[in-house]
């Protein structure tokens, strides 16, 4: 029996946690853990696990469960080419998530409602649904129906999380807790270098967005204030939408990430204020490329030319 869509996506989204390292050689996948990541059930996990086991991404050991494949080398595992739902893609997700940033439907909804208009099955519909709770702007109710979150539509919208974000990132820095987490420096350093050698280039956007994002809340995490953090998590989410739908710009990309590596070097060395103030000039220029005036807008969909984290 050919392997569902939902799992098919699944092995993907894996297959570039691997790719991008977020994954390493002999971890242990979890099914549980990726079940409550991917917010489905274990049965889809499961059978995604199965397929990638299949294609030689991972290793199935008797009694023990799946583990990323041991090779000796490192080398970049090539995602599963699967049936993706690309923004540019005329596909209901699409619909779904363009209807919600032109406020063409309620934030509440029933999901019979959701599948009059768009004309899918029940199936169809929790896959849409499962994919726009995983990427932060929906979510069900309690008891009966789904929510739509707030989301940035408007680049003015954009601004305003660019002028929040350079408030709160410079300054949890510069909080009494603040504390250098070897660990968080290691990984974001080796993500950072790994995007200048190989993943710029061959990554999807939606990654790319990811581990620009995974960047500025790893470091806040290091104020050891949880306000902050849960801040910027909520705004990143915020803005995802309609930075998925935008272009990226895979040069200036290469800029961000040596920028971010300016950043570790400065923490590394004990210079925090200096950190502190370059987050601040980082986060000013993006806000400078991504301000109403310096946007072009696309047609009726207004998609963004250009993204940065």
């Amino acid at each position: 029996m050919p392997a569902s869509p939902l799992a098919r996506n699944i092995a993907n989204e894996i297959t570039l946690l691997v790719s991008s390292g977020e994954l390493s050689a002999g971890d242990h996948l979890k099914t549980q853990s990726l079940a409550d990541k991917f917010g489905v059930s274990r049965s889809p996990v499961r059978e995604a696990l199965q397929i990638l086991s299949d294609q030689g991404v991972l290793e199935q050991k008797e009694n023990r469960g799946f583990f990323v494949r041991e090779n000796g080398q490192q080398s970049v595992v090539e995602p599963i080419q699967v049936e993706a739902q690309p923004f540019e893609a005329a596909n209901d997700y699409q619909r779904l998530a363009e209807d919600w940033l032109t406020e063409s439907i309620p934030a509440e909804v029933t999901e019979q409602m959701l599948r009059d208009r768009y004309h899918v099955t029940k199936a169809e519909l929790n896959d849409m649904l499962m994919r726009a709770s995983r990427e932060g702007w929906a979510e069900r109710k309690q008891g009966y129906g789904w929510r739509f979150l707030p989301v940035a539509k408007t680049p003015e919208a954009f601004e305003q999380i660019y002028r929040f974000r350079m408030l709160i990132e410079p300054a949890a820095m510069l909080e009494p807790g603040f504390m250098l987490d070897r660990k968080i420096i290691d990984e974001q350093r080796r993500i950072q270098n790994r995007m200048l050698e190989t993943d710029i280039e061959r990554l999807p956007a939606e990654r790319l967005l990811h581990n620009g994002s995974l960047f500025h809340e790893e470091l806040i995490r290091m104020s050891n204030n949880p306000f902050f953090h849960m801040a910027l998590v909520r705004v990143n989410l915020m803005r995802r939408l309609m930075e998925y739908r935008s272009r990226v710009d895979r040069t200036r990309l290469v800029v961000q990430c040596q920028e971010h590596l300016q950043i570790l070097d400065l923490l590394e060395r004990g210079e925090v204020v200096e950190a502190s103030y370059f987050m601040r000039r980082h986060l000013s220029g993006a806000l400078l490329r991504k301000s109403p005036i310096a946007w072009s807008w696309s047609g009726k969909n207004h998609s963004p030319e250009m993204v940065e984290n």
